[in-house]
């Protein structure tokens, strides 16, 4: 996704320009009045902010240049969600200060105003509170890292605690030996993170952080509906304690490449569905459990493990057969770095 730049006057303009190159932006994403866009070529209607809404559900990032009120006033009608939401940053025309006002964690809008300030030379005034003091900051480190939250509400019970004190945090990778603060290991307590594919909920209330590095291998019959494949992936995830939010794509034969059920699947999971041939998933190295009927019927004695593990890594869920469905996954190498 994108980046736009919005700016309303002709200091706006000259910044926004030194602005667009550090974040892939051209001029073609600078957006302004007519009267500046015709001089700096930029995108230009009478009123600009009629294309905020636009800008606002298909960029990763809006970038303000101008006072924070009009930035306030073009965003309000489509602030939705903190976990959808576009980064929103704000600079003065003058290049003093980088303010990020919307999405700061998980939206990586504080993140991306310190790479603004520091390459403009301005002061990065970040105002989220685990930022100010300087502790762990939850929602923040999992967009980072690409970690599914399992609970926002949660998410806030746990960054409120850590402003005052410390939460234990355990995990199914190695965590290293000095942490961040606001964290300590320990595997119990009332509150605390989990960081793991797996559905652990050691503490009284678990916030689990999910990295996304499982591969989900998937064989069915023609005609499957996508209902049918999200029972199948819900209830074989669930028996073997995997949260299905650590999926990242889904892996199968080339055959089933226009099966619209395990295709509109995808789509709802919102992960990419990636299509190999026979030949290439007979050549995968490893033990798998073979099918002669389905090596007659698609050129490939396992359809599913061999997906899973070509796309991913080690498996950690074999082939299991579920209504018409076989499903496997495999689980790419992950660590923990803060």
């Amino acid at each position: 996704m994108k980046t736009a730049i919005i700016c309303f006057s002709d200091a706006g303009a000259s910044l926004s320009l030194k602005i667009a190159p550090m974040l892939g932006a051209g001029a073609s994403d600078i957006h302004s009045t007519k009267k500046f866009a015709e001089k700096y070529g930029f995108t230009g209607h009478d009123k600009v902010s009629e294309d905020i809404g636009d800008l606002f559900y298909s960029c990763r990032a809006l970038v303000f240049v101008c006072a924070c009120g009009i930035a306030v006033r073009c965003i309000a009608p489509y602030i939705r969600d903190k976990k959808t939401d576009p980064a929103v940053i704000v600079t003065d025309d003058g290049g003093r200060f980088v303010i990020p006002i919307l999405s700061g964690h998980i939206g990586g809008a504080n993140e991306l105003a310190r790479l603004i300030a520091e390459e403009i030379g301005a002061a990065a005034a970040v105002t989220t509170a685990t930022d100010g003091a300087g502790r762990f900051s939850c929602d923040a480190w999992a967009a980072q890292r690409g970690c599914a939250i399992s609970s926002m509400e949660t998410a806030k019970r746990v960054s409120a605690a850590i402003l005052v004190g410390d939460i234990p945090v355990t995990s199914e990778f190695p965590l290293p030996d000095e942490l961040p603060p606001g964290l300590v290991k320990d595997g119990s307590g009332p509150l605390g993170i989990y960081i793991g594919v797996k559905t652990a909920s050691p503490y009284g209330e678990t916030l689990r952080l999910t990295p996304r590095t499982v591969t989900l291998g998937i064989g069915c019959r023609r005609g499957i509906s996508k209902e049918a494949v999200n029972e199948a992936v819900t209830s074989v995830f669930a028996d073997n304690g995997i949260d299905p939010a650590c999926i990242s794509g889904i892996a199968s034969i080339d055959v089933k490449k226009d099966e619209k059920g395990l295709l509109d699947f995808a789509a709802d999971t919102g992960v990419p569905a990636v299509f190999y041939t026979a030949d290439e998933l007979n050549a995968v190295p490893g033990e798998f459990k073979e099918s002669e009927f389905v090596r007659k019927t698609v050129g490939v004695g396992n359809v599913c493990e061999r997906a899973a593990a070509l796309g991913g890594g080690r498996l950690i869920i074999r082939k299991t057969a579920v209504s018409g469905v076989t499903v496997a996954a495999a689980e790419a190498g992950w660590r923990i770095e803060f």
